[in-house]
């Protein structure tokens, strides 16, 4: 059996023009040149590797010289000379590999036999495959009869690099470009050959596939070709991501959750296990720059077709771009793109890495940070110009962290309606009051990822069964959290951390206001950053905490929104420094501070 089977790049070679793939301004060009008798005496077909230059050669070459053409101009298959064709004993058609014969001698072997007419035929057809490897003094012995052949005579040169092409050469030629192959359609490909193998293919798997192919067709039928025989056929995402040796997605959504968390542990041991499983540091970073372009691309719906990933997979990207700052994205580009071209000179690559997630880790917070500097400029331009600060807190929030437009406008800041909404009366009256610009600065912190892990495990399960019970379980859960149930569950995670000996953090969380916007947003308020902090590092926590009691995905988003009476309460009991308390002395005695001055003294900090 072994010595009948036939790879697929030739067992399903196209042998009609229709049945060439994704170079359909080039098919079509060349049958109506057929149809209307306006074939050039000369082609130079150039482009990638893989997208079926030679095959559209020889399709070309059987066709001209058909007895009994298709009405769409295509051969017949039927008459001698197709099946002369078909069995590789044509007369009319020459195919020469330019590779290995190259030199003067070789195209003056060619210039003889073209001065000879055909036995049967129309034509006689010169296919020269990577022309391009012609020396200099063979496409000068070239030259003569490419520009002046006899009527019978059609040259048809192929080649991947037209650069190194003569200009003379290329003067003399038709020239079509042929392009990559999309995505999209080597996935159909593949599917309609997997079906006629009789392989089952998951879509995902597939479109995998084509996507390492590069848009080379060749590479995608020999792909799956291998994958087919390491999994007898049955191709699923998963093993086909295992034998391509390619992280999946799951694993950069679990980065990136980390990430948002600012859990540099999780990071590293996720890290760890990419390592040990034989991945490049290189793979995984240039993995992750494509993982936060594709997050990207989701938050302008605009942009979703060039989103190139499985179906399967967008849900999971639109509902983390919608997690996900913009501001975040463009710069963790930054500093992956930055690492990306320092790795190669990097001794310690481990840990140029483990630099590099790390200081993704910690991006959030230095977004968060300039951005809320921007806020304090801001607000000092508001105060001395003429404009009035009131109107700018009831505007949306500022610019860079907004979407263009979002798959899911949903993450974005709410509108002023559902204010009134929150759990404490007297708490939403006092938020909708029109308070300094501060809270502009502060309502620009995007609000922090969901712990969507098994939503993701769910949606990579592609058909496992395991899906359809989770499903059925999840159709069956409320889809809006109230007011008195959020309220109730926020005052029980603070008893569990009076009860388990974290008084530092009730301490902080007594200080903390709550308010919620159905259906499923819950929203911690706190008077200071610093008790902002406290909040940030118990969010994940509280999702795990409100996932479990709701059985539903709750959204913890965090604000600050600044109490003057409780900061002044803060710095009258805060321990001053050194330059503090010499401030307030000179502020006391002003002769101080004039002694000082005329003294030459420094005050240690």
């Amino acid at each position: 059996m072994s010595d009948n089977y036939i790879v697929s790049a030739r067992k399903y070679r196209p042998q009609t023009f229709d049945t060439v793939v994704g170079q359909e301004h080039i098919t079509t060009t060349l049958k109506n040149a057929i149809k209307n008798q306006h074939l050039a005496h000369a082609f130079l077909f150039c482009g990638p590797r893989g997208v079926g230059k030679t095959t559209c050669a020889r399709i070309l070459a059987k066709t001209i010289n058909c007895e009994t053409p298709t009405a769409d101009m295509e051969a017949c298959g039927v008459c001698p000379t197709c099946v002369s064709f078909k069995n590789n004993s044509s007369f009319n058609v020459f195919e020469l590999d330019a590779a290995s014969n190259n030199s003067v001698d070789d195209i003056r072997e060619l210039t003889n036999q073209v001065r000879f007419a055909p036995q049967q035929g129309r034509y006689k057809v010169y296919i020269i495959d990577e022309v391009h490897m012609l020396t200099a003094a063979a496409f000068n012995a070239f030259l003569k009869t490419l520009e002046e052949p006899p009527p019978y005579a059609i040259f048809i040169l192929a080649t991947t690099e037209k650069h190194k092409v003569l200009p003379t050469i290329q003067s003399r030629c038709q020239i079509f470009e042929f392009k990559r192959i999309t995505t999209h359609d080597i996935s159909d490909h593949l599917q309609s050959i997997a079906t006629k193998e009789g392989m089952i293919a998951q879509e995902a798997s597939l479109h995998v596939i084509a996507q390492k192919s590069e848009g080379c067709m060749r590479d995608a039928l020999s792909m799956l070709d291998r994958i087919a025989s390491f999994t007898n056929g049955m191709l699923t995402y998963k093993n086909t991501m295992e034998h391509l040796n390619l992280l999946d997605a799951e694993y950069y959504f679990r980065l990136t959750d980390s990430m948002l968390s600012q859990d540099v542990a999780s990071t590293l041991l996720l890290l760890d296990q990419a390592l040990e499983k034989g991945f490049e540091g290189d793979t995984i970073i240039s993995g992750l720059a494509e993982h936060f372009r594709n997050l990207l691309l989701c938050k302008d719906a605009r942009m979703a077709k060039l989103l190139d990933v499985p179906n399967d997979h967008k849900p999971m990207y639109n509902e983390k771009a919608n997690q996900t700052p913009p501001s975040f994205i463009l710069s963790a580009l930054n500093i992956i793109n930055d690492s990306e071209l320092q790795y190669k000179n990097a001794t310690n690559k481990r840990l140029h890495v483990e630099m590099c997630l790390i200081r993704l880790c910690f991006l959030l917070q230095s977004v968060s940070g300039q951005q809320a500097e921007a806020g304090d400029l801001k607000k000092n331009s508001n105060s001395v110009g003429a404009a009035p600060a009131a109107p700018i807190n009831n505007t949306p929030p500022p610019a860079p962290y907004q979407p263009v437009a979002a798959a899911q406008p949903v993450v974005q800041e709410p509108a002023p309606q559902p204010v009134p909404q929150a759990a404490p009366a007297p708490q939403v009256v006092k938020s909708a009051a029109p308070p300094p610009p501060a809270p502009v600065m502060e309502r620009a912190v995007p609000p922090p990822p969901s712990n969507n892990r098994r939503l993701s495990m769910n949606m990579l399960s592609g058909i496992d069964e395991a899906a359809s019970d989770v499903a059925a379980n999840q159709s069956s859960v409320p889809k809006t959290l109230s007011i008195e149930r959020a309220t109730e569950l926020f005052e029980q995670y603070k008893k569990h951390l009076q009860e388990t000996d974290k008084t530092v953090i009730y301490a902080q969380f007594k200080m903390m206001k709550l308010e919620v916007y159905p259906p499923d947003e819950v929203r911690i308020i706190s008077p200071t950053n610093l008790i902002d902090m406290y909040a940030k590092e118990q969010r994940t926590s509280l999702i795990d905490f409100y996932r479990e009691q709701t059985k539903m995905i709750v959204r913890i988003t965090m604000e600050v929104q600044e109490d003057e009476q409780m900061l002044a309460e803060l710095k009258k009991n805060a321990v001053l420094s050194k330059s503090e308390v010499f401030d307030v002395m000179a502020n006391k005695n002003p002769n101080l501070a004039k002694l000082k001055d005329g003294l030459g003294m420094q005050i240690e900090y």
